[in-house]
């Protein structure tokens, strides 16, 4: 009997399965419409949408599990990329090389293009090679059609970071909304890209302004989503962000956040690193302190 949405995601956070764990699983294609699959497995979620011409993807997985995504896609022909994290976009030069015309957010093709220390992972993150690059970039909202489908996709800036894309597929009524939900666990923020908790509270904001009760709802990693997970999920993130801001005008830093287990009310509900989530949440919110007010 397979798990209902949040019978899962208590499931992954009790185990505190990590976001490679969950993605170790071969790749696997789910039906979500006649025409919408959602490929698990690859590393982030991935969805194609199929036409009589070929495919579209919106990510396209890690570098990993390009060939097995594009066997179960086909023939590809345009990948969106939500963000430039290589879970995500990993599989670019594959699909490029296979013909794939590759879209982004004008901010994620210029990261790719940058070598990015995460100190938080103890990694550097080098530039992409050239066929990875995104060769067609937007600046604020888009609109595309593909297959008979009317597609329209927009900017969520400074979320998880400040490249983070949601896609909605109008007619068949998919939102997908990238690492800028990341249900059942303490969000990574990527701070040296401009993430931070106020950022993603506001694209939930602007998700739940473009869903509707039918909608269904893919978040980066994890179970297909309703609007009404999605307003729960707002809301966990408003009190984790609460809770850091109080802690934050008390004078703590990260360090002390981490020896008063700042996170402690919200686990085991939510999995990941409490520790590297309050450093990235910290330094994020430190970078919007004058906006936070009461801290400097």
């Amino acid at each position: 009997m397979p798990l209902q949405r949040r019978d899962f995601l208590r499931t992954l956070a009790a185990l505190g399965l990590s976001r490679a764990a969950f993605a170790q699983s071969a790749p696997a294609a789910t039906k979500l419409t006649d025409n919408v699959s959602l490929i698990t497995g690859a590393g982030n979620n991935v969805v194609a949408l199929s036409g009589d011409a070929g495919s579209l993807l919106v990510d396209c997985g890690d570098s990993a599990h390009g060939v097995e995504v594009l066997k179960l896609a086909g023939s590809v022909k345009t990948v969106i990329n939500t963000h430039w994290h290589p879970e995500s976009t990993g599989a670019n030069d594959v699909l490029a090389k296979a013909g794939a015309k590759l879209v982004s957010h004008i901010n994620t093709k210029l990261w790719m293009t940058q070598e990015i220390p995460h100190d938080w992972e103890n990694k550097v993150y080098p530039p992409r090679a050239k066929e990875a690059l995104p060769t067609e970039t937007f600046y604020t909202t888009g609109k595309t059609t593909f297959g008979g489908e009317s597609i329209e996709y927009g900017i969520m800036p400074m979320a998880h970071t400040d490249g983070d894309i949601y896609v909605y597929f109008t007619k068949s009524n998919v939102l997908v909304t990238g690492d800028a939900v990341q249900p059942g666990m303490l969000p990574m923020l990527d701070w040296r890209c401009d993430g931070w908790l106020g950022g993603m509270q506001d694209a939930h904001r602007t998700l739940l302004r473009v869903a509707n009760d039918t909608t269904k709802i893919v978040p980066g990693t994890g179970p297909v989503m309703t609007k009404a997970d999605l307003q729960a999920n707002l809301d966990t993130v408003t009190k984790i962000r609460d809770q850091m801001t109080k802690l934050l005008k008390s004078g703590m830093g990260p360090a002390d956040m981490i020896a008063g287990k700042a996170m402690q009310e919200f686990q085991p509900q939510l999995a990941g690193d409490a520790e590297k989530f309050i450093y990235t949440a910290y330094r994020g919110m430190w970078a919007h302190a004058r906006e936070l007010g009461g801290i400097v």
